[in-house]
């Protein structure tokens, strides 16, 4: 995985051109090294974007937030950006994707972050916002059809988890850890903007595997050779002095609830993270980060 990349967050300019201005997708005829220094001096606002535009759009696009989550979606899969959003603090680091769009007739709008701000829904834009096409989810059984012959593979299963924020943690942990796919009810849910912004680029490297019925999903993972894993603060062996296999699902629930019943029932292993007990748990995005490590860990 790539190392994120570094920068200061957008700051507002005082700056106030004479007219607005769009970069649209024709390719600027004054040299390239021009362009980016006036546009990193000038923030221009583009056309406003209605509410009722944003919705219609959502059916089909999603949005990723932030320096970090952008650059890793342009270099992983650039055909996907259909426009982009930029303050112009930002402008000089992203001349490639600008020149990019350019020449593929793609609109990108340098802007302030008040426009940042009504896009992105969100104050916490991180300077930068693609506009880019939604990832197809895949199936649970079509996930364990096409990666049948898998002797090692890892997955994470979310049971009532709906925090963008958690999410978007739990996805930068799953790439972190080689963590192929995340089984959820609701796969929309890792393609907000907050979700994005939050795992840094690593939504571009785990799979969003969908279903309608946990139970089921997990069965059909356990019939293709996965063991299955739940976590309790109360109870079940310790994760350090447990022999993780090596095809596993681990399933995550609720922080205030935990997983379902009828899904605890259905697993094999129960962990617990062992700590001083001075707190009830801990975040379900932590918890992650610690099997999945231990898990990965143990398979090198």
């Amino acid at each position: 995985m790539q190392k994120p990349w570094k920068g200061a967050a957008g700051k507002n300019t005082d700056a106030k051109p004479a007219q607005p201005r769009q970069h649209s997708g024709r390719r600027p005829e004054r040299a390239e090294g021009a362009a980016t220094e006036r546009a990193a001096k000038v923030a221009v606002p583009a056309k406003a974007v209605s509410p009722s535009q944003l919705k219609q759009q959502g059916q089909h696009e999603s949005r990723v937030l932030g320096e970090n989550a952008c650059r890793v979606c342009f270099n992983e899969r650039p055909d996907a950006v259909i426009k982009m959003y930029l303050h112009a603090d930002y402008a000089p680091r992203f001349a490639d994707v600008m020149k990019y769009l350019a020449a593929n007739k793609r609109a990108y709008h340098i802007v302030d972050n008040t426009e940042l701000e009504k896009v992105s829904g969100s104050q916490h834009h991180g300077g930068v916002i693609f506009v880019v096409k939604k990832r197809e989810s895949l199936s649970v059984a079509s996930y364990l059809t096409l990666h049948r012959k898998k002797t090692q593979d890892c997955l994470l299963a979310l049971d009532g988890v709906g925090n963008p924020h958690n999410l978007g943690a739990i996805a930068r942990s799953c790439a972190h850890f080689g963590v192929s796919g995340i089984i959820l009810t609701a796969p929309e849910a890792l393609q907000s903007g907050a979700a994005a912004r939050t795992a840094e680029g690593g939504l571009e490297f785990v799979e969003a595997l969908q279903t309608d019925h946990l139970p089921l999903a997990l069965k059909l993972c356990k019939e293709a050779g996965y063991t299955l894993i739940t976590t309790s603060s109360h109870a079940g062996v310790s994760l350090y002095n447990s022999q993780l296999p090596k095809k596993v699902v681990v399933v995550f629930g609720e922080e205030m609830q935990g997983v379902s019943k009828t899904v605890a029932n259905s697993a094999e292993i129960a962990l617990q993270i062992p700590g001083t007990g001075k707190v009830e748990s801990l975040n379900v995005s932590v918890a992650a980060s610690l099997i999945l490590g231990e898990w990965y860990r143990q398979q090198q």
